[in-house]
């Protein structure tokens, strides 16, 4: 009786969101209707109601009587099918994130307790475990907390149909917010119209290659909506609650610890087009964003703070300001603030000119000196903000002016600190070159004791290597003018412009050496033993991650870099790879390994007296290390966040998580509370049993590596499926990123780029990277240990956040894994037999990874104790499913030679509504 409240008061709560679906569902029929024509349209509803009566209903006469209406369907009606099915999807995903922050809402109206990853409750843990003020000041003066976007590509949709989904979902949230007449509701019903209409009439997708470029404008996209405004906002509360909470209401100076980052115009890892030119390109875009977002909060205030001098006494500081303004009209001759802000944006307008060349020229006559650095203009605005509280305009002074204040502060003249990263093969290949150069010794001859003594001595020498007389290779030369483009935009822009080198495939001390030496070739380290870059390892494989502690023990070793540290905070920053380990030694193994290094690098840099600052290389999907945020970072070993942490936001979870200024401030607010609690508080403090839990995690990890290996990589005939049974080769033809799916050219599953491998298996529903591999570990380890290990099992689920997040996700894409539809792609392999050889083995262990998952949860299906994303995942089925049938169906003609590009075309659109339908698909 009570489990039957529940649910129905689930049931109401939910029925907004039913309405709203309703109503998009509605606004989209009737276009296809108008566009399409009555048959068209009848033939698509037909198809959609039987899809959902055999999702809801499971009626199997459902089932045969939708794929015999779907192989019938002419070229014609597929593509408007895909196209209607596509867009229910993103309709589907607008409204359901409009409903949780609706959620949200009616939970903080009915003033229950905050929710678990509110900085609210992150504050109320803080304190029930004593916490203080101080320990929070001390934690803040070193904090790093960054999201870093990247251009890793799943995220098929072009902007400008993100910029449509964006209005829809703006419209609809003043819908559910307004109190409208009938005439008002029905005006906002027709502005939907307007724009769904517009999305039918518009491609979906990129018919030309994204460029770097684009890419750049599509990142900083996310700052407009999003980073700039909620940012600053974020600030001011969690400084105004924590001087409630834990200052006695004295004020609380909170440092700008929280930056979002970027790699888009600085990663070139595998991508030739990022070149020294569009690094400063980048930097440009950037300055021009981040100063008219400047420009525009000041015009604004200048509309604002009409204080007259006749009933105000403004400070000196601030008439001093206000007698440079090059304003001399009568009408601005009472109002100092105006005047003062006039001169501040002439200023600014002047810097505008030298940084970025992207803005107007000043509106006034008179030029000013441009601000040599951000400090000078928030000196500026501090002036004006303590003038105003002075006369007892506190409250003034804290809204925009405050919000202003802290932008400059967080984002200075560049936005975005610009990451750049390069492969190690890279750099060795340049030191190689420039040791030849010099008549010095066959740098790619050493052992690496030798490359190390070599390259210490050249660290130490003031000489430099590099000369003007000298050729260089076209890639030497390129790797010289990025480090020099380094150095200029340092100059030009400040150190936070780009203060981080990451190097891929970083596997020994010589890989950082290496860098060390580029950078004091541009001047970037220097003889003062002053570094200005961070330089990051990147242990990406299965072995790197086992070794990364041995690297890092023997780097701390060498006095020259423990001085460098010394310039730095004294904090070392280490770059983990969830992808790359991922396709290496598969799910289970991939964490398991990322949690140990996480312990060993904790360890080792107590003893080494050096602070840690971990980077997480997270994709979106489950099998790139993706999941809640919250809980990923809570689940880490205690010590590995200690008020530092940065993690990669890719592909199409940003547009997920960003576009939507609210659901963009959760998400912000997520991360200060995980960061927060994680410095804190031990969730993972296991006590006795750590000993006994790793010793089996440990022994359930080779099991699983040795499934995972055995198929992937020890199977000759597994790349031959994957690439048959797959879109491996149609994503590559898609228009989603400037880089190539391959670091090298190969048919190797080692040589493809873990994005399109995780993608590609999402399509066709079987998310292998997610699971695969973890089935056999356990139920080989249950075979020996029987019930005891179950139990043995059950307890660690409940007493362990590292292995309950690693099971509520790999849950997650067990219930989105569909091997019904799987096997149809199965039959897209040209050898019947080999297809079902390796299918075979993917089903077996689906369902053996099914079995043990329940079993160590306790659940009697999956997403049991997850209603909302099995009610979400249940509402999708009824348009993934036609999709991935059409698909298939698509795949077939196209590698039949039937239909050349049209063809092409629609399996581009079933990969879009796919991803669209799966959310966290790349």
């Amino acid at each position: 009786m009570v489990q039957q409240v529940v649910q129905d008061n689930s049931q109401e709560k939910d029925e907004p969101l039913r309405d709203d679906l309703r109503l998009l569902g509605r606004l989209l029929g009737e276009v296809l209707k108008e566009q399409e024509g009555d048959t068209t349209f009848e033939r698509i509803e037909t198809i959609r109601q039987t899809a959902v009566r055999f999702v809801h209903e499971a009626d199997s006469h459902a089932r045969e009587q939708l794929e015999t209406t779907l192989n019938d369907l002419s070229h014609e009606n597929t593509i408007a099918l895909v196209r209607a099915f596509s867009y229910f999807s993103h309709l589907f995903n607008i409204a359901e994130d409009l409903h949780h922050s609706r959620r949200r809402r009616a939970h903080r109206r009915a003033g229950a307790a905050p929710q678990a990853g509110s900085v609210i409750a992150a504050l109320q843990r803080l304190k029930d475990h004593a916490v203080t003020g101080a320990q929070l000041q001390e934690l803040f003066s070193y904090a790093l907390l960054s999201p870093v976007l990247t251009a890793h590509p799943t995220e098929v949709q072009r902007k400008s149909i993100l910029d449509c989904h964006r209005a829809i979902a703006n419209l609809m949230n003043r819908r559910a917010r307004a109190d409208f007449t009938q005439e008002e509701l029905a005006d906002v019903e027709k502005g939907l119209k307007r724009i769904i209409l517009t999305l039918w009439q518009s491609s979906e997708i990129r018919s030309f290659k994204l460029t770097v470029k684009d890419e750049i404008e599509n990142g900083l996209a996310y700052y407009r909506y999003t980073f700039l405004r909620q940012l600053p906002r974020l600030y001011n509360d969690l400084e105004d609650w924590i001087s409630r909470d834990f200052n006695d209401g004295k004020p609380f100076e909170l440092p700008s610890f929280f930056r979002i980052g970027s790699w888009i115009g600085g990663d070139r890892d595998g991508n030739p087009f990022v070149d020294a030119d569009m690094m400063l390109h980048a930097m440009r875009r950037h300055s021009a964003i981040v100063i008219g977002f400047y420009l525009e909060q000041l015009g604004k205030l200048n509309h604002e703070l009409s204080q007259s001098s006749r009933w105000i006494n403004a400070s000196p500081a601030l008439l001093a300001l206000a007698a440079q303004s090059p304003e001399n009209a009568i009408s601005r001759a009472e109002e100092p603030y105006r005047r003062a802000l006039t001169y501040i944006e002439a200023r600014l307008h002047a810097t505008s000119g030298k940084l970025c060349l992207f803005l107007t020229s000043p509106p006034v006559a008179t030029q000013l000196l441009p601000y040599t650095n951000k400090d000078e203009l928030a000196t500026d605005l501090a002036i004006v903000a303590e003038s105003l509280i002075s006369h007892g305009s506190k409250l003034v002074a804290d809204g925009r002016l405050r919000r202003l204040h802290r932008a400059v502060d967080v984002f200075g003249f560049h936005l975005a600190p610009l990451d750049m990263r390069q492969h190690s093969g890279i750099h060795e290949s340049v030191v190689a070159e420039l040791f030849e150069r010099a008549e010095l010794e066959n740098y790619h001859d050493l052992d690496e004791n030798s490359r190390i003594t070599a390259l210490l001595r050249e660290l130490a020498n003031p000489r430099l290597l590099r000369s003007p007389f000298q050729p260089y290779s076209e890639e030497t030369a390129k790797e010289l003018a990025i480090a020099s483009m380094a150095a200029r935009i340092h100059q030009d822009y400040g150190a936070a412009a780009i203060p981080n080198y990451i190097i891929s495939n970083c596997s020994d001390v010589s890989d950082m050496l290496e860098v060390a030496l580029l950078l004091k070739e541009v001047g970037l380290l220097g003889h003062n033993d002053k570094l200005a870059v961070n330089i990051i390892p990147l242990f990406e494989t299965i072995g790197d991650l086992r070794a990364c502690g041995n690297v890092m023990q023997r780097l701390f070793a060498i006095p020259q870099w423990k001085q460098w540290l010394a310039s730095r905070q004294n904090i070392q920053e280490v770059m983990l790879g969830y992808s790359d380990s991922n396709k290496d030694g598969g799910y289970l193994t991939s964490n398991w390994e990322l949690y140990k290094a996480e312990i060993t690098l904790v360890e080792l840099f107590k003893k080494a007296n050096v602070r840690l600052r971990l980077f997480h290389g997270r994709g979106g999907s489950v099998g790139r290390g993706g999941g809640p945020s919250y809980e990923a970072i809570i689940a880490q070993p205690f010590g590995s966040v200690a008020g530092q942490i940065r993690i990669t936001e890719q592909g199409e979870v940003i547009a997920s998580k960003y576009t939507n200024p609210e659901i963009g401030r959760r998400n912000l607010e997520t991360l200060a509370a995980a960061m927060l609690e994680a410095s804190f508080v031990d969730h993972n403090d296991i006590g006795n049993e750590a000993a006994a839990y790793y010793q089996l995690m440990e022994q359930l990890s080779q099991s699983a590596f040795e499934t995972y290996r055995r198929l992937v990589y020890g199977n000759p005939e597994f790349i031959t499926y994957f690439q048959e049974a797959t879109v491996i080769n149609e994503i590559a033809k898609l228009n989603i990123g400037s880089r190539p799916a391959k670091r090298k050219a190969g048919g190797s599953i080692a040589d493809l780029r873990a994005i399109p491998w995780v993608f590609s298996w999402s399509q066709c529903r079987v998310m292998l990277p997610g699971w695969y591999g973890f089935g056999s570990a356990v139920k080989a380890y249950l075979d020996q240990a029987g019930e005891t290990g179950l139990i043995k099992l059950q307890a660690m689920h409940s007493n362990w956040p590292f292995l309950q997040t690693v099971l509520s996700n790999m849950e997650m894409v067990l219930a989105k894994t569909d091997l019904g539809i799987a096997s149809r792609y199965a039959e897209l392999v040209d050898d019947p037999a080999l297809a079902q050889r390796i299918f075979g083995q993917i089903r077996d262990e689906w369902q053996r990874s099914v079995d043990m998952v329940l079993a160590i949860t306790g659940s009697g299906v999956l997403l049991g104790n997850n209603h909302v994303l099995a009610r979400s995942l249940k509402n999708r089925l009824p348009y993934l499913d036609p999709l991935n049938h059409l698909q298939v169906e698509l795949l077939r003609r196209f590698r039949a030679g039937e239909g050349g590009e049209d063809v092409q075309h629609g399996i581009h659109l079933t990969i879009n509504g796919i991803a669209a339908g799966l959310r966290n698909s790349g």
